[in-house]
Order: C-alpha cells, then structure tokens, then sequence
C-alpha cells in the first residue's frame, strides 16, 4: 500500500487514478508535476475541464459533440449529406475524420447493444436516426455501419439495418481490414481509411 505524505495529494491521486488508462503511479506522478507548477497554470487547466464538462454540448442533428446545436461537420457546406456513417461513439467520429478519407456527415449512437451491460435499442440514439431518415427521404441515399468488429458492434449493426431496411437507401459496412474483436478508436488511420474507401454492402439476412 502506498504511503502518501498529504492527505491532500491521497485524495488528488485517488480522483485522477479514477480516470481511463491511469493507474495510482501514473497519478502520482501527475500530482507530483502539479504541484511544481505554477498555481495560475494549475488553476487554468482545472477552469478547463469544469468548462468542458459544463458547456460542451451535443449535436442535435447527429449527437456528436459540438459547441453549439449543431456540429462543425453537419453545418459544413463541403460535406455530403447523402451519406449518413453510424458510430459507436464521437472518437470514432475523430477517429475516421482523422483518416481524411470521409467527406460525409454521422450519426452518434451513443453505446453499443449490450444486454450483459443493461444497454438495449432503447438507450442508443436509433429512434433519431430513424426520424432523420424520414424528414430527408429524398437527399440520403446510403447509410454506412461504421462500428467496431465485435460481438455488440455486430449485434448493433444488424439491429439498425433492420430498422432502417424499409428505406430506399444503400447500406453498407466497412470492410473488415479491421481485426476482429478490434476497436474503431484504436485503429491505425491508413486501415481505418482504406476500410472505410473499400466498404461493402451489409447483408442482413431474412
């Protein structure tokens, strides 16, 4: 067990090793450099994360995060609106936009269907989407299922074609230069690129 010599730096430790990928050392450490700064840039950085919390919005159109009530990408005169490609969640937006190989707009789900998690249709944002669909029959025409190559991304993907199946619209997946069991977020931009330019029709199944 560690020892800390501040109940002050325990509890910054604790709330910091509470982040994603960041273990008790890794907090320390982080702490420790803190506390070598100035408290000006100490108070900045802490300013900037309550106000990323506080006023980051999302998206009304596609549920990404935005500044305003709607995103940079679906105000954006030089995107294709025809093309609508479904994520899990905004970093794999980033992580695609990164790839500079997609010139079309998103739909955020929200999540994953997983029933081991307590997560079903009813908690992603699908119902919007579909709604999105009906209020521009005409100007979309393929929907692009963009999620990670596992079991949930899977079960969501075949559950959204599903939904959407009675649209006169093309629906396609990216193909799968994307290992199995893989993440969106974490693949490397040129096989994230090429599986998006090389996509597939989905396939549902009757």
């Amino acid at each position: 067990m560690t020892i800390y010599p501040s109940r002050l730096i325990e509890e910054a430790v604790t709330e910091i090793s509470r982040l994603p990928g960041i273990g008790k050392k890794s907090a320390l450490r982080l702490v420790l450099h803190l506390l070598k700064r100035e408290p000006e840039v100490v108070r900045t950085l802490a300013n900037a994360i309550i106000e990323v919390r506080e006023k980051t919005s999302y998206c009304k159109t596609c549920g990404n995060i935005a500044d305003s009530d709607e995103c940079a990408i679906c105000t954006s005169h030089k995107r294709d609106k025809g093309i609508i490609c479904i994520v899990e969640d905004s970093r794999d937006v980033l992580a695609i936009e990164n790839t500079g190989q997609y010139n079309g707009v998103y739909h955020v789900l929200g999540g994953v269907i997983s029933p081991i998690d307590g997560i079903g249709p009813d908690e992603l944002s699908i119902q919007p989407l579909i709604d999105r669909l009906n209020k521009n029959p005409r100007e979309i025409k393929e929907i692009i299922l963009a999620l990670s190559p596992t079991m949930e991304g899977d079960t969501t993907a075949f559950y959204v074609s599903k939904k959407i199946k009675s649209f006169s619209l093309k629906i396609s997946s990216i193909s799968r230069g994307i290992p199995i069991g893989g993440e969106l977020e974490y693949t490397d931009e040129i096989t994230l690129g090429r599986s998006i330019l090389s996509r597939i029709s989905y396939q549902t199944g009757d």
